[in-house]
């Protein structure tokens, strides 16, 4: 597969917010996010149905797919960030349209059930996209001074990022020493596992897979990386990046259960390939943006994954 890599982000550019997954919930986010970004220099444009609710989902399946091809089309955009995720988007990837995407390569950013999308993109078309802050639930409300600094520099640099480094208070934590290299692919566990077995899903051989997850109960995060396990994906990477399971707690804990770090802690015992935790991204407020697609290597012994490719062009 040729990867794609967006043209980076200058200010005065046009960025679409759009809301594939579920509602922003408030049109103050939706508010504050534009404010946020227009600060900074930038034009926004929103999506034609950006604060459409259909129940748990931010409008009906075609209007959320419309308003995504939209701005893949518009050519004056030159990203496109998602308001929020919450639940939705892997009913439209069959709905993208993924020779436009490749025709016309611009920064995606979002995270959570975002995940979905990314790798559908990247398995359809090889575009690299970024796991990120949110418009609607970190710049609306000002993101942490680490995030942001981190988030920017990504998406405006074509210089190589070099090591992802988490914030100075959180280390990595070693679980199987060794020196891997691939590309970066994942996100959130629970849209990989609802990919697996449909088009979707991306070649992960050789792969740095990142997982993460939020509000999840422990034998469900249980049950997923089983089906990561069975599925094969998990004898196929060359190493494996744990971020944070957070609040995954059990709805009872006075029934049995085990806690979701006893099933996290059987996972490196699971895998022959080297193994961290403690990697700071995705559902958590102070954490690194992750160029998903693009060449890197794990090193245990210096405890660093590093980016060994710009992600943008």
């Amino acid at each position: 597969m040729t990867v794609i890599k967006p043209p980076k982000l200058r200010r005065g550019d046009l960025i679409g917010l759009v809301a594939p997954a579920s509602t922003p919930v408030a049109d103050e986010r939706i508010e504050k996010g534009v404010q946020y970004l227009e600060q900074l220099g930038y034009r926004v444009k929103l999506g034609a149905h950006i604060r459409d609710a259909y129940g748990y989902l931010a409008g009906i399946d075609d209007h959320r797919a419309e308003d995504f091809n939209a701005m893949v089309h518009e050519r004056t955009v030159k990203a496109i960030f998602c308001i929020r995720g919450g639940y939705g988007t892997p009913r439209i990837v069959s709905r993208l349209d993924f020779p436009a995407i490749r025709k016309n390569p611009k920064i995606i950013v979002g995270y959570s059930d975002i995940t979905a999308l990314q790798l559908a993109i990247f398995r359809k078309t090889g575009l690299v996209t970024f796991s990120g802050p949110m418009a609607g639930v970190e710049m609306w409300k000002g993101m942490d001074p680490f995030t942001e600094e981190h988030f920017w520099r990504l998406l405006t640099s074509t210089k190589k990022p070099g090591v992802l480094p988490n914030p100075p208070e959180e280390q990595l934590i070693i679980h199987r020493h060794g020196k891997a290299g691939g590309r970066l692919l994942g996100g959130n566990l629970s849209l990989l596992v609802c990919l697996i077995g449909t088009p979707y899903v991306p070649d992960l051989t050789n792969a740095i897979l990142i997982l993460e997850d939020v509000e999840e109960e422990p034998h469900r995060v249980d049950r997923m990386w089983t089906q990561v396990e069975n599925s094969g994906i998990a004898r196929k990477i060359s190493a494996l990046v744990l971020g944070l399971f957070t609040d995954c707690n059990p709805v009872d804990p006075t029934q049995p259960h085990l806690t979701v770090e006893e099933v996290l802690a059987e996972i490196p015992g699971k895998v022959t390939c080297p193994t961290v935790s403690n990697f700071r991204y995705g559902h958590v407020p102070r954490k690194l943006t992750v160029p998903l697609g693009v060449r890197a290597a794990l090193d245990t012994k210096k405890a660093t994954i590093e980016v060994l490719e710009a992600a943008v062009t």
